[in-house]
Formats: C-alpha cells, sequence, structure tokens
C-alpha cells in the first residue's frame, strides 16, 4: 500500500483528499504546516512513496520545503498544488525540485492520474519495471555515466542525484543527439507548460546541468546553446 503524505493548511481540503485517497487504497498522513511536513519527512527519510504540497503554507511555504528536502537528497515524488497558477510559480516549483502540479481548483480525476502517475513512475525506477523504449537509460559523458533509470550522474568522484525535471530535460536533449531543440519545445513535451510560458526556468536547468557535466561550464562544449532558439546535446562518439 502506498503510504502519502498530504501537506495542506486548509482542513477541508485536506480531509477530502484524505477521504478519497483512502477510498482509493492509499495509506494517507497530514500535516497542516510546512514546519511540521519537513520534521515528518526528515526524520522518516523515503518512508513516503508519494507528497502533494500545497503552495501557500504557514510556517514554511511549500517551495522552500520541496527546495530542503532536496538539498537532503530525499527525493520523494512531489505534487505541488497551487492556486498560484502563474507561469512564474510553476517554474519556481519545477526549480525547487517539484515534480508535477495542478493549480486549484482541480478534478479529483485529474489529481488522482497525476498522482497515481509519479507513484508509477517511482515504482519503475526501484524495480527496473518501466516499459521498454527507445530512449537510452545509460549513457557516458565526458567520463561520467548519465544513468536515467535510477536518476544518477556517476562521476569517478561523486555521483549527482537528478531530479525527474533534471532528468527528463537531459533524456530529451540526448535522444535529439546533435539538433537544436527549442525552449518552446521543451516547455511543451518535456514539461507541459504553455509556449508563452517564461523560459528563465529552462537556463537554469541548463546551468546547473552544465556544472555536473562540462569539464569548464563557462565554456560549454556538451550542451551548447543555439543562439535564438535553445540547446542542443552535442557528444563525439
Amino acid at each position: 500500500m502506498a503510504r502519502i503524505l498530504i501537506v495542506e493548511d486548509e482542513e477541508h481540503i485536506a480531509e477530502g483528499l484524505r477521504f478519497n485517497l483512502e477510498e482509493e487504497g492509499f495509506d494517507t498522513y497530514l500535516a497542516a504546516d510546512g514546519k511540521i511536513a519537513l520534521d515528518l519527512l526528515l526524520a522518516e527519510e523515503n518512508s513516503f512513496d508519494a507528497i502533494v504540497l500545497d503552495v501557500m503554507l504557514p510556517e514554511i511555504n511549500g517551495f522552500e520545503v520541496a527546495k530542503r528536502l532536496r538539498e537532503e537528497k530525499i527525493f520523494t515524488p512531489i505534487l505541488m498544488l497551487t492556486a498560484r497558477s502563474r507561469p512564474e510559480d510553476v517554474l519556481l516549483g519545477f526549480e525547487a525540485g517539484t515534480d508535477d502540479y495542478l493549480p486549484k481548483p482541480f478534478e479529483l480525476s485529474i489529481f488522482l492520474a497525476r498522482l497515481k502517475g509519479l507513484i508509477r513512475r517511482k515504482e519503475w525506477l526501484q524495480n527496473e519495471t518501466a516499459p521498454k523504449t527507445d530512449q537510452p537509460q545509460k549513457i557516458e559523458v565526458n567520463g561520467k555515466t548519465i544513468d536515467f533509470a535510477n536518476l544518477e550522474l556517476i562521476g569517478e568522484k561523486e555521483t549527482v542525484r537528478l531530479t525527474l525535471m533534471e532528468a527528463n530535460l537531459l533524456r530529451h536533449l540526448v535522444s535529439n543527439k546533435g539538433k537544436a531543440v527549442s525552449r518552446k519545445e521543451i516547455l511543451e513535451e518535456v514539461w507541459g507548460l504553455h509556449e508563452e510560458t517564461d523560459t528563465r526556468a529552462i537556463d537554469n536547468f541548463i546551468v546547473r546541468l552544465r556544472r555536473h557535466l562540462e569539464t569548464d561550464p563557462s565554456k560549454p562544449k556538451i550542451l551548447v546553446t543555439v543562439r535564438g532558439i535553445g540547446y542542443k546535446f552535442v557528444k563525439d562518439d
């Protein structure tokens, strides 16, 4: 039975979600503010299969909760709920390490589909039972191994954990090796956002990935900027 933590300060929403999740067979827990959620998650690392996280919380907001968890290398999938559906708020969530988002108000069926999708992806990673795909599961780049199945970038001296958003972005670029991929394509096909969304988050993701992959991030040779378009992945075979 999957264990879900709901972090929501509006009691009627929290209780409604708990009721429906328990009807679906989930073991569900509640936290009314960000501090309680962090204390619980840091004390019980990886004990939950997914987190439903509201943005507007007392004590510590949802963005900061997600950021702190990722800094502590806790990569439990996060579905962020937000009444602030502005694109910049969605991107703030992704930059903090959120795996998916859902603007309020939302349909219960959509909420359940998004949450179950995150749990399935986690199970695939843990059990190596993901559906067969033509996309690469591992690739060697600049003396490092990108392990998409386990969301890791393995180097000689350290292993870096990738967020799901980082891994999805990197996989998309790798799958289009040598081709310029537009920011619009990344927004729509990788993140499922509208093309008018601010693209600065993509640039921030690329900067972080370059730190891990490039010998000199200030002079990238792997994740290359294509001026006026976007980025391309370059690999000398």
